[in-house]
């Protein structure tokens, strides 16, 4: 097992990609924290997991709350004793996002409350646990938008493009204290969401989706990547941003 007596921490874990980490990294032998802001969803996650016999714990979590951020941290370190992995998973594009030029205020700092400051203040409290723990990993959800422009989702881009820069600064800082700090980036993966989406016809996740060169991505297909960036093979990996994209980048 990869994670075997590892404790992580999955933001976003009751559905999407953080729910199949959430049952990746348990598979693998990791306790795990379902911090999701849903509590339907969340205590629903848990409850799978524990049916399977793993050891997982839900905490109902905003992560553009930081002081719900803290709590979820501190109950992974009171609960199964240490904190070794964060997969700042939680976040999302909205429809309501839009031009520069177009898109509210409000909508912007929502974006950014909650992808960009949800993972930063994730990492602004997982850090002393995991440098108490002798290093650990840090895995970041980013978007193959931020790598390569869109129409219509600049709030988000702006938010996920921080997340990629902030990645990067994170690896150099934390070097020293044995952390690796890595990102994700999926392209078109068919979550809930994006299912309901693309039934719907919407223009933004077609497009995109025409040109996976292999087809639309999977969530367990990238919590395949989040789990060999947590584990130690890839122990000489840090700051770099992975992209799982089905070729959508390149085509």
């Amino acid at each position: 097992m990869r994670l075997k007596g590892k404790v992580a921490l999955i933001t976003g874990a009751g559905a999407g990609i953080g729910k199949a980490c959430a049952e990746v990294f348990c598979e693998e032998g990791a306790s795990v924290i379902v911090a999701e802001y849903d509590a339907e969803t969340g205590k629903a996650a848990e409850a799978a997991l524990r049916e399977r016999g793993f050891a997982c714990t839900f905490v109902q979590t905003d992560v553009s709350d930081g002081d719900a951020v803290k709590a979820a941290v501190d109950a992974a370190v009171s609960i199964y004793g240490r904190l070794d992995i964060i997969y700042n998973n939680a976040g999302g594009s909205s429809l309501m996002d839009g031009k520069v030029h177009e898109t509210p205020y409000e909508e912007f700092w929502k974006k950014v409350g909650t992808d960009l400051f949800g993972v930063w203040a994730g990492c602004h409290h997982a850090i002393p646990h995991l440098i108490a723990a002798g290093g650990g990993a840090i895995i970041n959800a980013t978007s193959v938008l931020a790598i390569m422009g869109t129409k219509g989702r600049d709030a988000y881009t702006a938010a996920k493009g921080g997340i990629i820069s902030l990645t990067r600064s994170m690896a150099v800082e934390y070097a020293e204290h044995s952390i690796r700090v890595n990102a994700v980036a999926p392209g078109v993966t068919t979550t809930e969401r994006v299912r309901k989406r693309l039934e719907e016809s919407n223009p933004g996740p077609m497009s995109t989706a025409a040109r996976s060169l292999l087809g639309t991505v999977q969530p367990r297909e990238i919590a395949y990547a989040v789990l060999f960036l947590a584990s130690d093979e890839a122990k000489k990996i840090t700051g770099q941003t992975i992209v799982v994209d089905a070729g959508l980048t390149i085509s």
